[in-house]
């Protein structure tokens, strides 16, 4: 029996030093009734199936396009079985939404406008290597078998990840390799026809260990390291879409026609226009968007009375009654368009770089850990922080290589936000996005495990929405985190920007706009959100209605958005500059190390003597391979007590809060000096608490009143959560203490 013929292509990315990366291509094997389908490879190890199929019919009642893409982890392509009860995959895990939302993004503009019929696009992990990240060859993946299937589609559509890796913009890093990098960027885009790269969609992050590089040394991701990195995107998208184009060149199905269904025809724009054109210019100069949207309510409704009269007289066709509501989106967007290129002005009044009034407030919400309002014009989110043992981050059973994490971000979006009814619960995809968009923009300013041992859950209540609740998440988040005592290494705060296009004399215009209001989202170009500290950027998501925008055009937004980014952080640092004080009712969680020898001890036959220390002390204690002890309680006596019991069987010489020692002076410094009390235990006894050395008088010197090698008599005043001690001298008299 012969064989399907089987078309491929290969990209082959070249890294330098970094080593080279194969993607491949091909179709004629598998899923041959879809209307297109391809298998996409990566270094012939990782595989996926992508699948896009289209109804016979349109749905003609339907204003929109109804696209769905869904992404199919399937487990056995890691060689595991699922962890569920059932043993089979359920519902998609958090990473595969987010995998579909990155290809829906740069697809969904792609199409012809006006098309009707249901398309569906499946991807199937199918084999993954456990250090890949498959969602970016997910991208390529859904490109092929669309521009493959005979649809109306301007494809192909390329997607790149890229890390900056020791100053070089490395592509398909490998998930290791970002421990190495100090941001990492997902760029999609399609070619245009004089060779270049328009860009379509971005989601990037500073990685998790960035802060630590750019402290070493490492250079920052910049507004301007950031442009150049979109630019280094372009010859690796180049390539994919070559290899693509080169597939479908002999395998793709002929373009089919399909019914489309345009918004609005000119009979219908021309009717509408003649309508509303200066009762839109009055509308759209109200402020407030309440009173906004009812001026613009009771006008649309007139328009289609008036309508609807013309074509009862037979003056109008029937089908303009069902036109009537894009054109007179048209209008608007006219309109709005208008008087920003025309007079730099928008609807609410502002310039095309100005920000609505900020306001920011910390412990709004009594017994929680944390919690603050930020408000922005007339959206405003609730940040509330949760802290816990590290024993309740989560595990993740998915096909990505985190398995577990620490720090949890949840977005929620209420109807009543907008003013609204509607349906509450689960999460939609849109909550889950914009929640893993602000955690990613946190993540690199969070202490490390070992400084803070804590695991943190992050909820943010979008309260009102008027533009960018993802953003205002972020500054929240800062605010409810810094309130919680979290001692972040810097805020952070983010702003949504936005794009209006126009043609004016055959030439394409811009303009980007800071802080964009959800009717300038709705009636522009590009939704660009950025947020970072004020060095450098954390988190970008660019999300597009055109078909590319220019780098240099992104470059200028990028630069327009840090001056905005500026000012939102003197508001949050007017609010809280600095960690405060742990809740009450936040429990206590401090660490101990004991020799891995004695972690069998400390748990005990059966577990008999790390329960009863838990029955005793009220704590809760999880213990770590390598012997870190990590204690929680709901206060610090109890966590000091379960502390007391554990080193009382693992570390017997450790010194306790209270005991006395007739130490050594071992080291001077300007604060203070450090005592040694037994072999390998040292504290300090700071300079404030010699006073009693000098006659109670101010010590200009240290070196003054006590010198290395002399005995002293000291007590441990405190024990920090690293071990740390801090002492006093016993008794104020320079004599007894000397002895």
């Amino acid at each position: 029996m012969e064989g399907p013929e089987i078309t491929f292509a290969e990209a082959v990315i070249d890294n330098g030093k970094f080593g080279t990366r194969t993607v491949r291509f091909e179709t004629g094997r598998l899923a041959q009734q879809a209307q297109g389908s391809a298998a996409a490879y990566l270094d012939g190890e990782t595989m996926l199936l992508s699948a896009t199929s289209v109804s016979k019919q349109p749905k003609e009642h339907f204003d929109f396009f109804p696209l769905t893409i869904d992404v199919e982890e399937r487990m056995y392509a890691a060689g595991q079985i699922p962890g569920s009860f059932f043993r089979r995959e359920g519902r998609p895990s958090t990473e595969a939404i987010l995998a579909c939302r990155l290809i829906d993004r740069p697809l969904r503009p792609s199409f012809a406008e006006g098309v009707r019929n249901e398309v569906q696009v499946v991807v199937t992990v199918l084999s993954i290597e456990p250090n890949v990240l498959y969602d970016v060859l997910a991208i390529n993946a859904a490109s092929m078998s669309t521009q493959l299937s005979g649809l109306p589609f301007s494809g192909p559509i390329g997607g790149v990840r890229i890390a900056l890796v020791e100053d070089q913009w490395v592509a398909f890093p490998k998930h290791d390799q970002l421990e190495d990098a100090v941001f990492s960027m997902v760029v999609a885009g399609r070619q245009l026809d004089d060779g270049d790269v328009a860009i379509m969609m971005v989601e990037a992050e500073a990685t998790d260990n960035a802060w630590n590089l750019i402290q070493s040394g490492a250079t920052k991701p910049t507004e301007e390291v950031v442009a150049a990195g979109l630019e280094a995107s372009k010859p690796f998208i180049s390539q994919l879409i070559e290899a693509q184009a080169e597939v479908a060149k002999t395998a793709a199905k002929e373009q089919k026609e399909f019914p489309l269904f345009p918004p609005y025809g000119d009979e219908a724009y021309a009717a509408v226009e003649s309508l509303a054109l200066e009762g839109v210019k009055k509308v759209y100069t109200i402020a407030d968007k309440i009173e906004r949207q009812d001026a613009d309510d009771e006008l649309k409704g007139q328009v289609k009375d008036q309508i609807a009269q013309r074509v009862e007289a037979g003056e109008l066709d029937e089908s303009v009654l069902g036109q009537v509501s894009a054109a007179y989106k048209a209008v608007t967007k006219q309109v709005v368009r208008g008087n920003i290129f025309a007079d730099g002005v928008r609807m609410d009044g502002r310039g095309v770089a100005d920000i609505r009034p900020l306001d920011a407030e910390v412990a709004v919400v009594p017994r929680v850990h944390g919690s603050a309002i930020f408000q922005r014009g007339e959206t405003q989110i609730m940040g509330v922080t949760t802290l816990n043992m590290l024993k309740l981050e989560q595990q993740i059973d998915s096909l990505h290589p985190v398995k577990s994490k620490r720090y949890l971000h949840h977005y929620n979006f209420p109807p009543y936000s907008t003013g609204e009814t509607g349906r509450v619960g689960s999460p939609k995809r849109r909550e889950i996005g914009h929640g893993a968009l602000a955690e990613r923009a946190l993540m690199p300013v969070l202490p490390t495990r070992e400084e803070f041992p804590y695991a943190i859950r992050q909820v943010s209540e979008a309260l009102s929405s008027n533009g960018s609740t993802s953003m205002g998440s972020v500054c929240a988040s800062t605010l409810s985190m810094l309130n919680a005592g979290v001692p972040l290494r810097a805020p952070v705060a983010g702003i949504a920007m936005g794009l209006v296009s126009d043609q004016v004399d055959g030439e394409t215009r811009y303009a980007a706009l800071t802080d964009i209001l959800g009717a300038e989202d709705a009636l522009g170009d590009m939704d660009f959100k950025v947020a970072g500290t004020s060095e450098f950027i954390t988190a970008i998501q660019l999300d597009t209605k055109l078909d590319g925008i220019p780098a240099s055009v992104l470059a200028g937004a990028l630069t327009q958005a840090k001056q905005a980014r500026a000012a939102i952080l003197d508001v949050l640092n007017s609010a809280i500059d600095a960690p405060d004080e742990m809740a009450p009712t936040a429990p206590r969680v401090i660490s101990v190390q004991v020799p891995v020898d004695k972690i069998g001890e400390v748990i005990g036959p059966k577990g008999k003597v790390i329960n009863q220390i838990q029955d005793e002390t009220g704590a809760t204690i999880s213990i770590e391979d390598n012997g870190t002890v990590y204690i929680g309680a709901v206060d610090g006596p109890s966590a000091e007590a379960a502390r007391s019991a554990i080193n009382a069987i693992a570390n017997p010489l450790v010194p306790e809060v209270g005991e006395r020692y007739l130490g050594t002076v071992v080291k001077i410094a300007s604060f203070g000096a450090f005592v040694s009390l037994t072999p390998g235990r040292d504290g300090l006894l700071h300079v404030t608490a010699m006073r009693p050395l000098n006659d109670g008088k101010r010590i200009e010197s240290v070196e003054d009143v006590v010198s290395v090698g002399q005995k002293i008599e000291v007590q441990i005043t405190k024990i920090d959560d690293r071990g740390k001690l801090s002492l006093d001298l016993v008794g104020n008299d320079e004599d007894d203490a000397k002895e």
